[in-house]
């Protein structure tokens, strides 16, 4: 719900736009402006994300280990991957309806508990089937917990500070895969390979702890529980598949073009989070050590591109923050990947780049998708868009995957490039959605 009061009559007092202005000022002012019950909203969501970010990362970063144990080619690896991704637009899909007719909070406490659940299954799989079968399950929740905390905190946040509050939840998923990142290192450090890969999908049980905070402190929004309560068609994903007509603009062009975005931006994306671990071990002969603080360089790189990111959707728009960093991010996959051997100290100069411009094009998603729904379908539209995006997307992984046998991984990642043009030619089709109200 937004924060900004409404327009004054000529003859109301103007103080409270005054303490607007006062309260949205500064370093600060989005977090001061979502007001008490809206930063708890905001600590659930980041907190969700940060979670969601470091049960997902128990794989990529499990990816070597798991697949000497388990004797599995590139191929099969990156099938982990693929499925998840697939599986999770079903859960994001379901959850976004769920968002929609049972309220914010409660959908994100099923995602929570649902990808937790089965992080920590993953770990007790005594063959590859199993956990294949396991990580699946694990995107039914992975999938809706970014789109259901990105509704939640939107419809708190102010449309001055949209762009930036949403930001800054996305920033939490660098959070999670630096915690991720320093867990995988201890454990490996310490541990032997065929335990220690288990005993990280068994830490993913930390989000339970986060459940039973929101459960007693976190609330939907008000204002926009009240309007969406109010609608015959929350809910329903064939208000997001309507055609307009001359006198009522529809939603499917909407949906098209948002889905091509979502599918282009992710799909450069986890061609990156999947491989790039296993490019700097088995390409670069980095050890445990040595890749875990390569990745200090992107993950320190990803956290500073969502923060700025943010800050520049709400600058700049919707559309050109987006534009922006889909060539930046297509260019420096093109250069990491086609470092000398040898040169590794340019592979970690390179890293922060490559970290920071492929995660600041994410920064203006959560508000742009918001923006694109009315507050009825805002769930479902978003829940559809980005996990639809994202089981699409999951097609570069695995393609990675094959490739890699023949090109190296290094030369495969190249392929991930692809998807950033993708993304850029979406957003022609969508409009500029910056100052927007939600109802």
């Amino acid at each position: 719900m937004s924060t900004t009061p409404p327009p004054q009559a000529p003859t109301t007092d103007a103080r409270p736009e005054k303490s607007e202005r006062n309260d949205g000022d500064g370093a600060f002012g989005w977090l001061r402006a979502l007001g008490p019950r809206g930063r708890r909203a905001f600590a659930g969501a980041f907190g969700g994300y940060a979670l969601d970010s470091y049960d997902y990362f128990t794989l990529p970063l499990s990816m070597v280990a798991l697949a000497a144990y388990f004797g599995l080619d590139s191929g099969q690896t990156g099938l982990f991957t693929t499925v998840t991704l697939v599986v999770s637009a079903i859960g994001g899909a379901l959850a976004g309806v769920l968002a929609d007719r049972i309220g914010r909070v409660k959908a994100l406490m099923i995602t929570v508990v649902t990808y937790a659940v089965f992080t920590v299954a993953c770990g007790f799989a005594p063959n590859y089937e199993t956990l294949l079968v396991f990580r699946a399950l694990q995107g039914l929740g992975f999938g809706g917990e970014w789109a259901v905390g990105a509704i939640l905190v939107a419809e708190y946040a102010s449309a001055r500070h949209r762009g930036r509050t949403l930001g800054v939840i996305q920033s939490s998923w660098a959070v999670g895969w630096a915690l991720a990142a320093i867990v995988y290192t201890l454990v490996f450090s310490f541990l032997d390979e065929g335990l220690a890969w288990r005993v990280m999908f068994w830490t993913g049980a930390l989000p339970a702890l986060l459940v039973i905070w929101m459960r007693r402190r976190v609330h939907d929004a008000p204002g926009a529980t009240a309007a969406r309560e109010k609608s015959p068609q929350k809910g329903s994903f064939a208000a997001i598949f309507k055609r307009g007509t001359a006198d009522t603009p529809g939603l499917l062009r909407t949906t098209f073009f948002a889905v091509l975005l979502s599918t282009g931006v992710q799909g450069g994306y986890y061609t990156l989070a999947t491989w790039v671990p296993t490019y700097l071990k088995t390409e670069r002969d980095l050890s445990v050590v040595g890749t875990g603080g390569y990745l200090t360089f992107l993950i320190s790189g990803a956290f500073a591109g969502y923060l700025t990111g943010g800050y520049l959707t709400d600058k700049l728009g919707r559309r050109r923050n987006i534009w922006l960093f889909a060539l930046l991010s297509a260019v420096c996959i093109l250069a990491y990947a086609n470092i000398p051997g040898g040169a590794n100290t340019l592979v970690l100069v390179l890293g922060f780049p490559l970290g920071f411009c492929m995660s600041a094009i994410f920064s203006g998603f959560g508000s742009f998708l918001s923006e694109l729904y009315p507050t009825a379908v805002r769930g479902t539209g978003q829940g559809f868009t980005y996990n639809t995006g994202r089981a699409v997307g999951a097609v570069f992984p695995t393609t990675v995957g094959f490739l890699a046998d023949s090109w190296g991984v290094g030369g495969a990642l190249v392929f991930g490039a692809i998807g950033y043009g993708l993304a850029a030619l979406a957003l022609l089709g969508l409009p500029e959605t910056r100052g927007k109200e939600l109802v």
